[in-house]
């Protein structure tokens, strides 16, 4: 066994990094085993340096992470700054110093993720990151290495804990929105601005990464369609259920029957109870893989947090830091197939749509022609009326989105149409 160390330099000590720290002291001794060398943290860059971090030894703390990089004896660099910059300059001048990285940041991956492995293969150094999608689950690793035999043709999940438990709380208590977030506030699972989560925004970046992963082929962020949860009511869980159905927001992947294209998209759908999606609770997260000789594959745990998130981070940090032992590199991009993402407008599902429609005769027979005339087909319809007024709910069979948006511009603007109360996919079927 090798007794120099490895060093290592943490860029970052907020939630999940204190944990990683925490983690490499206490369990010091493990990871020496299951390296074959100890790992040394050698210091910890850090913007408020007068933060009290427990169990941080002060004097490696530093407000210069660049010198941290540049002083020559790093060997490893675990990046949980978040956002672009300052993460996307100090991750190029680590492989610039011969420095292979772990980092968490899905936002800079998503965005950039192709620059950052060419920089990395060019150096000759790893770029891991399990952290940066579904916290503590066992998922990257899986796709790039168990999978890479395989053929996967579908991704469908729930990345995002926070949307998850507002969402059930919703589903399980009958509260509205605003309610179930500001019980999700004040649990600590949403930021006090949830912009990022509840408009899908992290989803998508997560989306972006498992894409380019299961397709072998280069998925940036502005690929990804992605639409928000706010405008998801009391009243569509009751539609749910009454089809036997739950919503989730749901990042969902996919090959095209041809194969010659992928999609990812990211929004909220109903989904059906007997899919074992619905049944993931609170701030949990869960993916369905389904791959051609695997078959369906689910990855289920805790997506976020200080703890679930850094044990992620120590995993990548013993792969890492065995391939420098023995000189080697890890997986890297796969991006051969350079398959083109298709347009939201070219995507099949089904869908769910609520009318407000005047309560009189032949109303559901012109609605009904605007579905055909648009090339739509229904499966079911649900009609109610009282004192003139109606709710009128259709789900369709399977349609492309750009005939479903027609058939919708084309409904408000008839005379009996009141209004469009809502529009869910259908997925999981």
């Amino acid at each position: 066994m090798r007794t120099r160390p490895l060093k290592v330099a943490l860029l970052g000590c907020g939630v999940v990094g204190s944990e990683v720290a925490r983690i490499m002291t206490t369990h010091a001794d493990d990871l020496t085993q299951r390296i074959g060398a100890p790992v040394e943290l050698a210091g910890v860059a850090v913007r408020r340096p007068s933060k009290v971090r427990e169990g941080v030894d002060p004097a490696l703390i530093t407000t210069d992470a660049t010198a941290l990089l540049k002083r020559g004896d790093i060997d490893i660099a675990i990046e949980v700054i978040g956002g672009i910059e300052p993460a996307r300059t100090l991750i190029n001048t680590a492989f610039e110093h011969g420095i292979s990285v772990v980092s968490a940041n899905k936002a800079l991956l998503a965005q950039d993720g192709a620059a950052l492995h060419a920089a990395a293969e060019q150096h000759g150094r790893d770029l891991y990151y399990e952290a940066a999608v579904a916290g503590a689950i066992p998922l990257v690793r899986p796709m790039r290495e168990s999978l890479a035999g395989d053929k996967i043709n579908r991704v469908m999940g729930i990345v995002n804990g926070t949307t998850n438990f507002i969402l059930d709380k919703m589903d399980s208590t009958g509260a509205g929105y605003q309610e179930a977030l500001d019980e999700a506030t004040a649990l600590g699972y949403a930021e006090a601005d949830p912009t990022a989560d509840v408009e899908g925004y992290d989803a998508a970046a997560k989306a972006a990464i498992l894409a380019g992963i299961a397709f072998h082929t280069r998925v940036r962020l502005d690929d990804v369609y992605r639409e928000g949860m706010t405008e998801v009511s009391a009243a569509d869980f009751a539609s749910a259920k009454r089809m036997g159905c739950t919503i989730k927001l749901l990042a969902i992947l996919e090959r095209a029957a041809d194969g010659e294209s992928v999609t990812a998209r990211v929004h909220p759908a109903m989904i059906p109870l007997s899919h074992p999606l619905a049944s993931v609770r609170e701030a949990y997260n869960a993916v369905f893989v389904e791959a051609e000789a695997a078959g369906r594959l689910m990855f289920y745990g805790p997506g976020a947090g200080g703890a679930p998130t850094a044990s992620a981070v120590l995993g990548d940090l013993v792969a890492v830091a065995r391939n420098k032992l023995a000189e080697a590199t890890g997986p890297g991009e796969s991006a051969y197939t350079q398959l083109p993402v298709s347009p939201m407008g070219e995507v099949v599902t089904r869908y769910h749509i609520s009318l407000d429609v005047a309560d009189k005769p032949g109303v559901l027979a012109q609605v009904a022609t605007t579905f055909a005339e648009h090339g739509v087909s229904i499966d079911t319809v649900r009609q109610q009326g009282k004192d003139g007024e109606a709710s009128l709910v259709v789900v369709t069979h399977r349609a492309a989105d750009a005939a479903l948006s027609g058939t919708v511009e084309a409904l408000r603007k008839l005379d009996t149409v009141r209004g469009v109360a809502s529009i869910m996919r259908v997925e999981g079927e």
